[in-house]
């Protein structure tokens, strides 16, 4: 069984940061897509950090909406980073297109 929980904050400079923690599976694929989505089209911030330091694994679906989320705050003038991935998802991120300037590792 997988288990997953999405916390949203906003830090001192105004960025937004998603933290998805857990195994992000398919039974969260929407939650996740709509919670990127919303916040990049509606709330526009300047940053959206999606912070994958407690994910254990992301399934294709959800690693595409991630990756799809870079895109879109270009289209729409956010800056996405995803940042602290384990080594396995940074280079599946890359893999999917994720400009290496946006994954970022501590």
């Amino acid at each position: 069984m997988r288990s997953s929980v999405l916390e949203v904050s906003t830090s001192p400079d105004g960025s937004v940061v998603i933290q998805p923690r857990g195994s992000v599976g398919p039974d969260r694929a929407v939650e996740l897509q709509q919670l990127l989505v919303h916040t990049v089209r509606r709330v526009r911030p300047l940053r959206l950090i999606v912070d994958l330091a407690d994910v254990l694994e992301l399934d294709p679906i959800n690693l595409g909406s991630v990756a799809a989320a870079c895109d879109l705050g270009d289209d729409h003038q956010v800056a996405v980073f995803l940042d602290n991935p384990n080594g396995s998802l940074a280079r599946q991120l890359t893999a999917a297109g994720v400009p290496t300037q946006r994954v970022r590792v501590q």
